[in-house]
């Protein structure tokens, strides 16, 4: 059934091919609706419509707006898209594909923002672990300290384990390449699992009375046939084997079971040189030979110790020792080791308008030995500058007169007053004005 729509105007149809047509078209201003019409609806608004004696077969029908009701399917059709050329559709995909680029560089400056960030607190984090490992109540806690099993065997030694045992510190006991010695090794902060052990140069050998005298007498023996090697079964012949093999190791040997001697020495000391002249028979130039060629010729200390306790004594100064040693090191690390701490080292900063060099030149002058602050102020108050110190220099006539004429100047202090002298004159004079750099001024 078709759709009608009450007419707003009729227009008579000049034409009869409409008439012969199935479906009429009215349309008016900007709106447009299609109204199909049968012809047994024409009839019935031509029957309709005869009051108005106008030709229903002549006429169309102007449709009223479309209401919100009406059939989707009959409304207008939508415009048709603008094509767009090659040379636009090319431009937007590179505007994208530059877009696209941008994006993934800032996501990957992002990330590797938060990667340094990472790193740099990670590196922080490390840092700081170092320095708390390397403190000597940590760094202790690093160091096993290694005993030959011989020395286990003698009376008394318990006393070594015990005290070791009652500081918790680590003990290791195994054969060492120096007999009757005494190691330590240390595990380096950021190792895992031992693998970054390495061995201070610290060796403490530990012989008694009767081992420490055959010493004395195989270098006597060595030095007596000048260079010769000593005997296979000797003390000594393995120690100097070790300090052939190792010459960044430094031995103390600690001979135990000796006698103090209160008579002489109200602390109970110790007398070398006696006690070698009384057991051996030697004189006095073979100990003092023998003594030089073991502390100075191979840098081996002597220490005579009456039993086991002064022996865990020295092990637990040297462990102790050993331990602050990291952390002193980094404290003390400089860029220029050679300079001194203090005001001093900072020195004087010289702005753009001269201001400071006045104190540069006191300085210079105080470079000088037995020159004090006071002398280089009364220098610079009546020099203020090197070139006018110079031209003074060059306007006399004499050598002497140029060697004392800062002789006279007056030098104040807070409680005294006094000349500079003739001595600080003439050295000032030849440190500024010689020509020979060997020239040594005191």
């Amino acid at each position: 059934m078709s759709v009608l729509s009450r007419a707003k105007t009729w227009e008579i149809s000049e034409s009869d091919d409409d008439i012969d047509s199935g479906t009429k078209f009215s349309v008016k201003g900007d709106q447009s609706e299609q109204v199909p019409v049968s012809r047994d609806s024409e009839d019935g608004a031509t029957s309709g419509c005869e009051d108005k004696n106008l030709p229903p077969s002549n006429t169309t029908i102007e449709s009223r707006p479309k209401s919100p009701l009406s059939d989707p399917r009959s409304g207008t059709p939508s415009p048709a898209k603008t094509r767009r050329s090659k040379e636009e559709v090319e431009a937007e995909r590179q505007r994208m594909r530059k877009r696209r680029e941008a994006r993934e560089i800032q996501r990957a400056a992002r990330a590797q923002e938060r990667l340094e960030k990472r790193q740099q607190s990670q590196r922080r984090r490390d840092a700081a672990e170092l320095l708390r490992s390397l403190r000597p109540e940590n760094c202790v806690k690093s160091l096993t300290v290694c005993i030959h099993p011989a020395l286990l065997q003698r009376d008394g030694s318990d006393v070594l384990l015990d005290t070791l045992a009652t500081f918790d510190w680590r003990c290791s006991i195994k054969n060492q390449p120096l007999p009757h010695s005494i190691t330590w090794t240390r595990e380096l902060p950021q190792a895992k699992d031992g693998e970054g052990t390495v061995e201070e140069e610290q060796v403490v050998q530990v012989l008694d009375l009767t081992q420490f005298l055959d010493t004395v007498m195989s270098v006597k023996k060595l030095l007596e046939r000048q260079g010769a090697e000593p005997e296979e079964d000797s003390v000594l012949s393995p120690l100097l084997k070790f300090l052939s093999r190792n010459t960044e190791k430094v031995v103390t040997v600690l001979v135990t079971d000796c006698q103090r001697d209160y008579r002489t020495n109200p602390g109970g000391g110790y007398k070398l040189a006696e006690m070698l002249q009384s057991r051996l028979d030697l004189k006095d130039v073979d100990v003092e030979e023998v003594l030089v060629y073991l502390q100075l010729s191979k840098n081996i200390s002597l220490v005579l110790v009456e039993g086991w306790q002064e022996v865990t004594n020295h092990v637990c100064a040297v462990t102790k020792a050993l331990s602050k040693r990291p952390f002193k090191r980094l404290t003390e690390q400089t860029e220029l080791p050679f300079c001194v701490d203090g005001s001093w080292a900072s020195g004087v900063r010289v702005e753009r308008d001269g201001s400071g060099l006045i104190q540069v030149w006191s300085r210079q002058i105080q470079q000088l030995n037995r020159v004090s602050s006071a002398v280089a102020s009364a220098v610079t108050a009546a020099y203020p500058s090197p070139r006018l110190l110079l031209q003074a220099y060059g306007s006399l006539g004499s050598e002497e007169e140029r060697k004392g004429l800062l002789a006279g100047l007056l030098v104040k202090s807070k409680t005294t007053e006094r000349r500079i002298g003739p001595e600080i004159s003439s050295r000032i004079y030849r440190c500024f004005t010689c020509q020979n750099p060997q020239l040594v001024l005191d």
